[in-house]
């Protein structure tokens, strides 16, 4: 497939650059197969069954964003994409075509770090003393999308993380989670929903748009990711009781997907590992039933992903419906709710 076949005119008034509170009281458009509804996140309940497990992802944002100056004033844009040591890390760097290796750069605070050398298109960056972490604690800033086109407000701390952010690693939030609030998850045990956690830490590639002319010649970025014992003995459960696996965003089912391909003698223990799944049309799903997701941006994998379990033509369809009733987009943005296979 050509991946035009999967763009769409995105108006910027209808990327949300905030998300309404409460949480849970975002729009929710239902795809069936059949059918779309326009519903509330609050009603999520409504469309599941008891005994179905949804799965969703426990990473949390780091303050992995940075302002620096090189030696002379010049300023650069670090945004930290992993951590190789307590002391190193590797980034991505904005203005890099100035800095040489060796050089010490001066983060906002005046706190010292060394660039020592690159790695492909990133940079291995030294905080020598307390390391990365007390840094980003001290100094960083919370990476909100590109896109947004604006600068960090103090709430995005609190908005762009969600309820079950446990694991720090990610550059960006598991955002089909950012809709679950206190309140929502209270009803949803009560009405024998069960819920499970995996932890799989968002990379910065979730921002890079398809850009070759055929789907299948991209090329996925990996991410690390993890299945507790206690999650893969409930999935083996849901699946001998004929339950359905509800996914909680495009993380949970690119790990999910992995794990079920992944030697059956490696999953009696905790498993961690890498994933570079490439999700789209044609895809065989293994695990995963259903899905909570967002609005994504055109010609993106996260888009391509979706459609692989709604089915090409339904979904885009379901995007219209969505436009044209005003629905908000992308981070920020109200959820969809993918009620099965539509695909298969």
């Amino acid at each position: 497939m050509k991946i035009e076949a999967f763009d769409y005119p995105l108006p910027q008034e209808a990327i949300a650059d905030r998300p309404v509170w409460p949480r849970s009281a975002c729009r929710l458009l239902v795809v069936e197969r059949d059918r779309t509804h326009d519903t509330c996140f609050g009603d999520l309940v409504r469309w599941l069954t008891p005994g179905d497990l949804l799965v969703v992802n426990d990473t949390r944002v780091w303050r992995a964003r940075f302002e620096a100056r090189r030696p002379g004033g010049g300023r650069l844009e670090i945004l930290l994409v992993g951590l190789e040591s307590p002391e190193r890390a590797l980034a991505l760097v904005h203005g890099a075509r100035r800095v040489r290796e060796g050089m010490t750069l001066e983060l906002e605070g005046g706190a010292r770090i060394v660039a020592e050398g690159r790695r492909d298109e990133h940079w291995c960056l030294r905080a020598p003393g307390d390391g990365w972490e007390a840094l980003m604690e001290r100094f960083g800033r919370v990476p909100i999308p590109p896109y947004l086109g604006r600068e960090e407000r103090a709430c995005d701390a609190e908005d762009y993380q969600t309820v079950f952010a446990r694991a720090a690693g990610s550059v960006a939030a598991p955002t089909a989670g950012l809709h679950f609030d206190a309140e929502l998850l209270a009803r949803l045990g009560g009405s024998g929903i069960e819920i499970g956690t995996l932890t799989l830490h968002v990379g910065a590639g979730t921002f890079t748009p398809v850009r070759t002319v055929e789907i299948e010649d991209h090329r996925m970025h990996a991410e690390a990711y993890g299945v507790p014992v206690e999650l893969a003995t409930r999935l083996a459960a849901v699946r001998a009781a004929g339950r359905r696996v509800v996914a909680v965003g495009t993380t949970v089912v690119r790990a999910l997907e992995s794990y079920a391909r992944v030697p059956a003698s490696l999953r009696g223990a905790p498993y961690e590992g890498w994933t570079d799944l490439y999700i789209r049309p044609g895809f065989r799903f293994a695990l995963v039933d259903a899905l909570v997701t967002n609005f994504h941006a055109p010609r993106s994998s996260l888009l391509v992903l979706v459609a692989a379990l709604a089915g090409h033509e339904r979904l885009l369809e379901a995007y219209r419906h969505a436009l044209d009733r005003g629905y908000r987009f992308l981070s920020y943005g109200d959820a969809m709710f993918v009620t099965g296979r539509h695909a298969l």
